[in-house]
């Protein structure tokens, strides 16, 4: 019986198709448009506009290769005007009105913490003593962001221990670093621009030989440009190939007493190789001829990604070209899944791990290598930690500050807690109850049928 309904339906519409072309511009039958509104599984046709009477009885549409440039409206009968949808709203909305802490850091002179909020593209400036209750949200001192400040999706934040200054690393979509004066807020223009590697992600600072030591996430790279570059000059190192084992890196640490730098890894890795660049049209291919700039994704081998177990790779500050590193930090043992910031307190000579799938904080001897356990661990129900990707050790107050991209907080703990430890202070984006979508970059969207979720990859 299934198969004769399916037989009649399949006719009917048909039918009603030959009737359609027949008739030039009569709509669908409401019950046939009710039928195609149903998910099936398999391509619908949801809507169509007719096409005027005698628009087929000579040729009228000139071929136009894809990726032309040009963009396809469909025409109201008697106008050549694209119909205005400007007025339309969506239906529904999937949307975190909130901001979502990715990065830290604390200005310790001033008593404040700089956040930087991937999810709205802000840099928000909070009092450090601030202490939110759970259905609260905390106010920002000042808040710096809009079209003009050129800050979108902000991986990676540093304060200038002297003036004050806030350098914001920019990952996507916008292959810029930003910098603003202390007294920045609102939507004005950095006080200077460098353009940077795109997927730029961390940020480290050596004060005494004054370079930027930036890890480049897609390429696998670590690039180091003088700290007072800006514009389009050119990076004066590049760390970059197979023997290097940097994989996807993210976080970047810098212990100016014995001139080293720590890297986390995700463990993502291609090799890459240089030959011709593929005209894709994308900026940071025309970067190549610059000096020191890494090989992109058009210099990619096929079929040389790999996954490697996440990892910390130390190397001396002045690495470059295809260096090994000094040690590396790796295995079942650290616990590491997603290390994402890392942070270096001279002092103890210790690690400190935002571990973004873990929910944690891990703490390693900075002299550690292989598959070794962390000293401590920071993890549990009490801490508030979820997603955490920004970390930051204020050795003037002995306070560890971390960014939890998973809930809208940032949370502040004494430096040496350790298990399930409640954070001395909470910094609130947010009321608790608001749950935190991850919504970043997010690209075309698939529709499971079957489950009827929409499948969202960013």
């Amino acid at each position: 019986m299934r198969r004769t309904y399916l037989v009649m339906f399949l006719t009917v519409i048909a039918v009603i198709g030959g009737w359609v072309l027949a008739a030039g511009n009569v709509k669908l039958p409401e019950f046939v448009i009710a039928a195609l509104g149903k998910p099936t599984g398999s391509a619908d046709l949801v809507y169509y506009d007719p096409l005027p009477a005698g628009a087929m009885e000579e040729e009228k549409c000139s071929w136009m290769p894809a990726g032309g440039g040009a963009v396809l409206a469909a025409t109201q009968e008697g106008s050549s005007a694209a119909p205005d949808a400007s007025g339309k709203k969506p239906v529904r909305m999937i949307r975190d009105r909130y901001a979502s802490f990715s990065s830290v850091a604390v200005d310790a002179a001033n008593n404040e913490v700089v956040l930087t909020d991937e999810n709205l593209f802000n840099v928000l400036i909070y009092n450090r003593f601030a202490n939110t209750r759970p259905f609260a949200i905390t106010e920002p001192k000042r808040a710096i962001g809009g079209l003009t400040t050129k800050i979108e999706f902000q991986s990676g934040v540093y304060i200038d221990p002297k003036n004050g200054d806030i350098y914001a690393v920019n990952n996507d979509t916008v292959d810029t670093l930003v910098m603003f004066s202390r007294q920045a807020k609102g939507d004005v223009r950095p006080d200077r621009e460098l353009q940077t590697p795109h997927g730029t992600f961390g940020i480290a600072v050596d004060e005494e030989h004054r370079e930027l030591l930036l890890t480049v996430q897609h390429d696998s790279a670590v690039v180091t440009f003088e700290k007072t570059a800006k514009d389009d000059e050119a990076p004066i190192r590049l760390l970059q190939g197979e023997h290097t084992l940097l994989a996807d890196p993210h976080g970047i640490a810098f212990d100016a007493k014995n001139d080293l730098m720590f890297v986390t890894n995700h463990g993502s890795v291609h090799q890459v190789r240089p030959g011709p660049v593929a005209a894709s049209g994308r900026r940071r291919d025309r970067n190549l001829q610059k000096a020191n700039w890494p090989l992109g994704f058009s210099s990619a081998i096929p079929g040389s990604g790999k996954i490697l177990p996440p990892s910390i790779t130390v190397y001396p500050r002045t690495a470059s070209g295809d260096a090994a590193p000094l040690r590396v930090i790796q295995g079942p043992k650290t616990q590491m899944n997603w290390p994402t910031g890392i942070a270096f307190d001279q002092r103890s000579n210790e690690l400190f791990v935002a571990n973004d799938m873990g929910d944690s904080i891990l703490v390693f001897n900075a002299s550690a290598s292989g598959d070794v356990a962390p000293i401590r661990v920071l993890k549990g129900s009490k801490t508030l930690m979820k997603n955490p990707t920004g970390i930051h050790v204020d050795t003037n107050n002995d306070e560890l500050w971390v960014a939890n991209f998973g809930n809208h907080t940032a949370t502040a703990y004494k430096l040496n807690a350790a298990g399930d430890t409640a954070p001395l202070r909470i910094i609130r984006s947010a009321p608790a109850d608001q749950p935190t979508l991850s919504i970043g970059n997010p690209h075309p969207v698939a529709y499971d049928s079957k489950r009827e979720q929409l499948l969202v990859p960013n």
